[in-house]
């Protein structure tokens, strides 16, 4: 082939050797320089472009070495046959730009599933990495135990207790990286054919999770108090996973009549456990905090799981699951040898937030900005917002708005985006089929958003509801 012309940029602060193989590979990857055709000799080239051989010797060898050409004895480069290269990066490039064009932008994005970034106590957080890392305690550096370190989980244990009534020991606590892992743990420790019930609606994740197991899943159908008692029996369902505190979405709180009803259950037949997610426990805005359900377990058959994701951060990734006594046996025979997926580090310093009484201001912190801004959207939707009734408020980190007018949910949601609000329909957390006499119900979240934003969100959303 003939000399190439490449304009090389020797003050643009690359090197001349990465602009020649940039120049070359991305001809070969368009097309322009096809299969077998043979590339000018590195000395001609050297010689065209004016630069030294050297220099074209090194862009060569990454060519050669990226397999877009190849060196044929006596003869020179040619171009390698790369059959759908141009197609597929065409493909990419299509795709790439259909999926920007069509990715909606909102200004004010009212996700259930987001907290306050700026709440992060980081100070406090980067001074208990410091001390921790200075102090110098190789032990930190082994894989440690598998359940994690016996002082976290011991603190974890005392906190626990104090705040949300869990009896446990530091031996029935096991730590994982996030709730997803903790539930995979627990399909081996209880094994498979197991028959687990899910309220409807739900945490669609926690059903998809469960969906990947050698287990069958059923909905059950909620009522003021939470999972109806009648239904499940009738499920033949051996585990059930419940939301007492705080339901998700609809926000219940399981009145104490209904927790021993589902007790009750459990205790009628060997092998059935409930499985207590305890979400968004932390943040309640009124009256007392509603203590766990494993609180009122005399016999073991309530399996506790927490998170500090909503406490702390998503990033933070420790989550903790309180086993009854007699599931350890089976933990430690059929888990005990996985590794702890919890940074040994992070444990350290969570260790010591919770220890020295750092987590709980944080936690008092939190509660604060966070009923501040729930009484922001409360009012907001009182004010602004027509044909809707409000439930699940004073607890969590998301409220539900209950419409009455002649639009469908779909119809909201899209006439929102328009207006480049992100809202949130309730049916996407129903299992099956929508309820008879369904209306459309919206899921606004408001941890991730100020007052002022919140303001100016609903105030949008009121040209919609």
């Amino acid at each position: 082939m003939t000399d190439m012309v490449i304009e090389l940029d020797a003050q643009g602060g690359r090197h001349l050797y990465e602009q020649i193989y940039d120049y070359v590979r991305q001809e070969i990857r368009e097309g322009r320089l096809s299969c077998g055709e043979r590339l000018p000799s590195t000395r001609s080239l050297a010689e065209f472009l004016q630069v030294s051989r050297s220099t074209v010797d090194l862009a060569y060898e990454q060519l050669l070495s990226e397999g877009y050409i190849e060196a044929r004895p006596y003869k020179g480069f040619f171009v390698c046959r790369i059959e759908g290269l141009y197609d597929l990066q065409r493909v990419q490039e299509e795709q790439k730009e259909r999926t920007e064009y069509e990715r909606p932008h909102f200004r004010f994005d009212f996700s259930p599933n987001v907290i306050e970034p700026e709440g992060f106590p980081l100070g406090v957080w980067k001074r208990i990495v410091r001390e921790t890392l200075i102090d110098e305690n190789r032990e930190l550096y082994t894989r440690g135990n598998p359940q994690g370190d016996i002082g976290l989980r011991e603190a974890i244990c005392h906190y626990l207790h104090t705040s949300r009534g869990v009896n446990c020991l530091p031996e029935q606590i096991v730590l994982g990286a996030g709730n997803d892992y903790l539930l995979l743990l627990l399909e081996k420790i209880l094994g498979g054919g197991r028959i687990v019930a899910l309220e409807n609606p739900t945490y669609k994740r926690a059903w998809q999770i469960f969906g990947t197991f050698a287990w069958e899943r059923v909905s059950v159908p909620l009522d003021e108090s939470g999972m109806r008692p009648d239904k499940l029996r009738e499920s033949g369902a051996d585990l059930a996973y419940v939301m007492p505190s705080h339901q998700f979405p609809t926000g219940v709180i399981m009145p104490i009549g209904r927790r021993m009803e589902l007790l009750r259950w459990a205790l009628e037949k060997e092998g059935r456990y409930l499985i207590e997610d305890d979400y968004d426990s932390e943040f309640r805005y009124r009256g007392r905090p509603i203590p766990s359900l494993q609180a009122s377990d005399a016999a073991g058959r309530v399996i506790y799981i927490g998170t500090f994701s909503k406490a702390l951060s998503p990033a933070i990734r420790i989550s903790y699951m309180v086993l009854p006594g007699e599931l350890l046996a089976g933990y430690r025979e059929r888990c005990g040898f996985f590794s702890s997926t919890v940074s040994r580090v992070d444990q350290a310093v969570l260790n010591v937030l919770i220890r020295d009484g750092a987590f709980e201001r944080h936690l008092n912190k939190m509660r604060k900005i966070y009923k501040s801004r729930h009484d922001c959207l409360l009012e907001c939707c009182k004010r602004y917002l027509k044909n809707i009734r409000i439930s699940g408020e004073n607890a969590g980190l998301h409220l539900i708005l209950h419409y009455h007018g002649e639009k469908t949910e779909e119809e909201l949601l899209r006439q929102a985006a328009d207006k480049e609000v992100r809202i949130y329909g309730m049916s996407e957390t129903y299992i099956g089929r929508l309820p008879e006499n369904w209306q459309p119900a919206l899921i606004l979240g408001y941890a991730g958003l100020d007052e002022d934003e919140l303001r100016a969100g609903v105030r949008l959303l009121s040209d919609c509801i």
